[in-house]
């Protein structure tokens, strides 16, 4: 492997060194190409002219049912078999026997290795074990490209094939990079074992120290450094204690592998058979097996797992299995161009970090950690949750003019900065932006927004490793309100529970957590931490004007008592001589619907209201946004939901109590159209959205939309959506959406 001699001089000399050493009459190498059929790389005993004219499908023949199965095959008679296919370029006829190993690398596979005799024979074991340890050499070397240069010109091999894959949007725009893993894999340098006794020992010690670090971590309950829950971690326990496990990770050894090679091997091989799995539980168990193997070669080569330590290069596009909102944060916001993971949702953590940071993110890619190796270019899609690994040149060109059209429709939104956010028919929209960092607060002059209409607090506690002291959120909220330079900041209160569970929080098992102890059902079960926050509040907006919001309110006695501790912690500022806010607004966020049923005394009661669409519509229609199967079936702008948000904005305006919208449908132009002729005259969004939303607003007539959306709530009851009749309202009046 190491000589400095050509990919093809060292497949042929692999295939006559394995031929001898197994006493073997044919001995042949197929590399899987990137339209899925298997081309003959080098071979000792059949045609030579066989070689790179050979194609065999993945579904056909004995070799394309190891390339599929990702298993060995052994067979004393292969002509016999089902599945086998008789090539007559390569005069394998009078072959009988037959031993085939699959190519793998990281559970992927990249080619097959056979070996055929003309003798009825069975391989043994130690035979099968021999070339197993054999391919994963050969793995490392059709992986690195060397093999790629004997394809013909637009035939790429499996391994650097360009893929299209498709997730779900957690953040808009498009990035253009290369792969960045979070949790970079160790690379094997060393499979052979000169010591295999020594092998033992070192991986005995790394197994001991594994179980250890584990141990510390959920003893100590420790487990926010690396953004992991502790139901992760004994997870994780449980592996790294699993006789069977192990057992194979000792054999591999054994048979002459090092420590580093056992593991990857054995990890190898598991992952090939669970990807192929159709049980979603056993598939979900493969990212358990990849964390264990994981931390044991990290842990073997004396390295501390986590994530990714070194400095950044330019244009770097960050993958991940998941990751935690801290972790992001951690890196140079200035060379990340964009985020892909195989886990997270739209509404989880990381998709809010990623907004607030204006980062391209998409989530819910299947297995990318396993595809992509560091280095890959790699296109990531926002807008429309498409990941473009090594994409062609022409997919690459293309996805480079989309983004200098979507950098000139923004420097067409940022022209509109300046401009009052003012209907056609003279109707006034104030538009505020959505935050949580720190890193937002730049947004609001960037955008030229009116306010903040929502600072959600829980992602200082949630990017914390520990409960954060009154004082640390006093100097947090002291900053924002400094940034804002006098412009209004509605704070919400902490909104944890449910699918926001702090890493350094107890976890109590629930049926339905969306529906569970969360948010100020917390907060006034656990005074003192409401207390902690509301006090912090209070200091931090001494002279100035304080607005808080209390999320997931059902009942009109939750928002008297949270208002009730308010007014406790005004007392024990004014006892204690602290200097007080010059005003305290008190509101209450509108998302559980039986709130639409107690309005009037709530209108009358709190200062303002804001709904927050994303949790009124879930709840609304008992659709599970999270839930891939349901998150979709029901529109926000559907007659029901658009006629529970006109009654709640009708109730308020009588009640002179201000009503504005801080959801996900504020940001989107053509729901905040509909929002808009409702009756809403206060919005709050994504910094991103701003500009799109004030250039629909810009082209407006309110008059017609109302009497166009009152005409079809009156008359379209029965219909699913009145989408399709509000983008021809607004194709009709030349409004952008």
């Amino acid at each position: 492997m190491a000589e400095p001699v050509s990919a093809q001089e060292k497949l042929d000399r692999i295939v006559v060194l394995i031929a001898g050493n197994m006493v073997a009459e044919v001995c042949s190498v197929y590399v899987l190409r990137a339209d899925n059929n298997l081309e003959l790389y080098a071979t000792e005993g059949l045609k030579p002219e066989a070689v790179h004219r050979t194609v065999i499908s993945t579904d056909e023949g004995l070799v394309g049912l190891i390339a599929s199965s990702a298993e060995p095959l052994a067979l004393s008679d292969a002509q016999s078999h089902p599945a086998f296919s008789y090539k007559p370029e390569t005069g394998e006829e009078i072959y009988h026997s037959f031993l085939g190993v699959p190519v793998l690398r990281a559970g992927n596979t990249l080619g097959v290795l056979v070996v055929q005799n003309r003798a009825y024979r069975v391989y043994t074991e130690e035979e099968i074990e021999a070339l197993q340890t054999t391919t994963m050499v050969m793995a490392e070397m059709v992986a690195s490209g060397d093999v790629q240069a004997l394809a013909p010109p637009g035939q790429d091999i499996a391994v650097r094939r360009p893929l299209a894959l498709k997730g779900v949007s957690l953040a808009d725009g498009i990035g253009l990079g290369y792969v960045v893993l979070h949790e970079p894999r160790i690379i094997v340098q060393r499979m052979i074992a000169e010591d295999v006794n020594q092998e033992l020992v070192r991986l005995d010690r790394a197994v001991q120290a594994l179980r250890a670090s584990i141990d510390r971590l959920l003893e100590r309950g420790d487990v926010a450094h690396h953004g992991e829950h502790r139901d992760v971690l004994e997870t994780v326990r449980m592996f790294a204690n699993d006789q069977g496990w192990l057992r194979r990770i000792r054999e591999a050894v054994i048979s002459g592998l090092t420590a580093e090679g056992a593991v990857e091997r054995v990890q190898s091989d598991t992952r090939a058979r669970m990807l192929r799995q159709t049980d979603p539980y056993l598939r979900d168990r493969l990212h358990d097996l990849d964390e264990i193997a994981n931390r044991l070669l990290h842990s073997l080569a004396g390295t501390s797992f986590g994530g990714h330590k070194g400095a950044l290069p330019d244009n770097a596009i960050l993958v991940a299995r998941s990751m935690g909102p801290a972790a992001l944060l951690d890196y140079d916001r200035s060379r990340l161009r964009g985020l892909v993971l195989e886990e997270g949702g739209p509404t989880s953590h990381i998709a809010i970090v990623a907004r607030a940071l204006g980062i391209p993110a998409v989530g819910e890619v299947a297995n990318i950690v396993g595809i992509v190796e560091t280095g890959d270019a790699i296109i990531v899609d926002g807008t429309s949750g498409d990941v473009q690994v090594r994409p062609q040149a022409n997919v690459e060109a293309a996805y480079a003019e989309k983004a200098r059209l979507r950098a000139r429709r923004q420097e067409q939104y940022r022209r509109l900065r300046d401009l009052p956010a003012v209907t056609r028919d003279g109707v006034a929209v104030s538009l505020s932006i959505n935050a949580g960092l720190i890193v937002d607060m730049p947004h609001l002059t960037e955008t030229a927004a009116e306010g903040v209409g929502l600072f959600r607090t829980e992602l200082q506690f949630m990017v914390a490793e520990r409960l954060p002291s009154t004082s640390e959120q006093q100097a947090l909220y002291e900053q924002v309100l400094a940034e804002a330079n006098g412009a209004p900041v509605t704070f919400r209160t902490l909104d944890i529970g449910g699918d926001k569970i702090l890493p350094y929080m107890e976890i109590t098992d629930e049926e339905n957590p969306a529906l569970g102890w969360r948010a100020i059902r917390i907060g006034l079960d656990r005074p003192a931490l409401l207390r902690s926050q509301v006090r912090a509040l209070l200091k931090a907006a001494a002279g100035r004007e304080l607005r808080i919001m209390f999320p997931m309110v059902a009942t009109v006695d939750e928002f008297l008592r949270a208002k009730a501790i308010v007014g406790k912690e005004k007392a024990y500022l004014k006892r204690h001589g602290y200097p007080k806010p010059s005003a305290v607004a008190l509101g209450v966020m509108i998302e559980v619907p039986s709130l639409l049923f107690q309005l009037e005394e709530i209108c009358r009661e709190a200062d303002f209201v804001s709904i927050g669409s994303n949790d009124l519509m879930q709840f609304l229609f008992a659709a599970d946004r999270e839930n891939r199967q349901v998150a979709g079936r029901f529109d926000p702008l559907s007659p029901a939901g658009l006629r529970a948000l006109r009654m709640i904005v009708t109730q308020a305006r009588q009640h002179e109590c201000s009503a504005t919208v801080c959801g996900e449908m504020g940001g989107r132009p053509l729901e905040a159209m509909a929002l808009i002729g409702l009756g809403y005259r206060g919005l709050s969004m994504p910094p991103a959205a701003v500009g799109p939303v004030k250039a629909m607003i810009l082209e407006l007539d309110v008059g017609a939309l109302t009497k166009t959306l009152d005409e079809a709530l009156r008359k379209e009851g029965s219909v699913t959506s009145l989408r399709a009749r509000l983008e021809t309202f607004a194709a009709d009046n030349a409004i952008p959406i």
